[in-house]
């Protein structure tokens, strides 16, 4: 029998990323779109569509000989039926039933989730978190996201939403969170707080990056403000340690970059809050896969449920 390929699909509000792999799981094709170039749901689907028979017709392949498209989605979808509940940085997608939409454009079996989920899942077979049982994935960019590994499987939860540690509120009447709820862990933790934070502290916009840097030469301001970020994030995940005992949490995304100085504030705030027990068993990690994460994420979804 003929090896079959798998369509990887990472899509979020900055960047969709469309990758073709084998069924060992290298990427042997792998186009970004600027998701800010196609306005409006179906031209940036028209896109995709048009990226995917591309593909196809460059490694001249057809769909009887890809196992399945996956696709990771930035924000809560309907796991079993594919519809998407709705993207908070992507308005016109609520309620939308990508999954059949896709299977109807492309003739292709498809499997859809959330991008952190596929992301952790990642992680958790080809990653930092390999010989992980139990494990969280956190990623900190625009937005903060969470997945769950229990026993090496995903957990989505009743609604397919479950790992929203962005959207753990860590002070009683903080500011007014994307999701409308006050004191979320995102609005501490997200890009745009930390942006607003140091050009607060400097007087003129710094960019993470330039922020990192200055940090790690020993200026007083941004050790400052990294340390507050890494103490936000150490508050949220010694409630989810205390809850879920894993054994290991990996973070990604922008953030994640800035490295020692961040992490080492999270695990100082873990240490002195967690219970002992569960403080002495985690190990807190960086994640591994990097940019890839989510389409190797989308094509193990579709391994993992074409079985």
């Amino acid at each position: 029998m003929k090896s079959k390929f798998i369509i990887g699909i990472d899509l979020g509000a900055t960047n969709v990323k469309i990758g073709l792999l084998n069924s060992k799981g290298k990427i042997l094709k792998k186009i970004n779109l600027s998701t800010r170039n196609f306005k409006g749901r179906n031209r940036l689907l028209s896109k995709v569509i048009e990226t995917i028979r591309n593909i196809l017709k460059e490694n001249k392949l057809q769909t009887k000989d890809i196992l399945g498209l996956g696709l990771g989605l930035p924000g809560p979808v309907d796991f079993k039926t594919g519809v998407i509940d709705y993207l908070p940085n992507m308005p016109g997608w609520k309620k939308f039933p990508i999954k059949k939409w896709l299977n109807l454009k492309t003739g292709l079996s498809t499997f859809v989730d959330n991008d952190v989920n596929l992301i952790a899942l990642a992680e958790s077979r080809m990653g930092s978190a390999r010989k992980s049982e139990n494990m969280i994935c956190m990623t900190l960019g625009t937005g903060v996201g969470g997945g769950i590994i229990i026993n090496k499987n995903l957990y989505r939860g009743s609604s397919f939403a479950a790992g929203e540690v962005g959207h753990i509120p860590i002070t009683e009447n903080g500011p007014r969170c994307n999701c409308g709820g006050r004191g979320c862990l995102e609005c501490f933790a997200g890009n745009k707080y930390i942006l607003r934070l140091a050009k607060k502290s400097f007087g003129r916009n710094i960019s993470l990056e330039r922020l990192t840097i200055l940090a790690k030469n020993g200026n007083l301001k941004a050790i400052a403000i990294w340390r507050d970020v890494g103490r936000c994030i150490g508050i949220a995940l010694t409630g989810v340690i205390n809850l879920l005992n894993p054994d290991k949490i990996v973070i990604g995304g922008g953030v994640a970059n800035a490295g020692k100085i961040l992490f080492s504030e999270i695990e100082k705030t873990v240490k002195s809050r967690a219970m002992p027990t569960h403080a002495r068993t985690v190990k807190i990690v960086k994640a591994k896969l990097a940019d890839s994460a989510g389409v190797f994420g989308a094509m193990l979804l579709v391994k993992e449920n074409s079985r």
